[in-house]
């Protein structure tokens, strides 16, 4: 389930981070939440743990998969079962 960021707690002023990297990253890999990093008070970029960013790609990537399927399906491009047997079979033997 994706993490939401909290607002009092994961916006990080950009001279937070220079000064106090280490315990960010601590926090980064302990909390395996983003954060928000602010430059002069407005969002400029999110931190992120890469175990989290590299998950969060994955469902991305399988999301798009899921809707290309189902534009698929509705223009009718669908094979049944027996077609599936078929192509897989091919593939199977070269």
């Amino acid at each position: 389930m994706p993490v939401r960021i909290k607002a009092t707690e994961d916006l990080i002023p950009i001279t937070d981070l220079r000064q106090n990297s280490a315990r960010i990253m601590r926090r980064l890999h302990t909390e395996r939440r983003p954060f928000v990093i602010l430059q002069r008070g407005r969002s400029a970029a999110i931190l992120e743990n890469v175990q989290e960013y590299e998950k969060r790609l994955e469902r991305l990537e399988l999301l798009e998969t899921v809707v290309r399927g189902l534009e698929a399906a509705r223009k009718g491009q669908v094979l049944d079962n027996a077609q599936v047997m078929r192509r897989l079979r091919k593939i199977a033997v070269g």
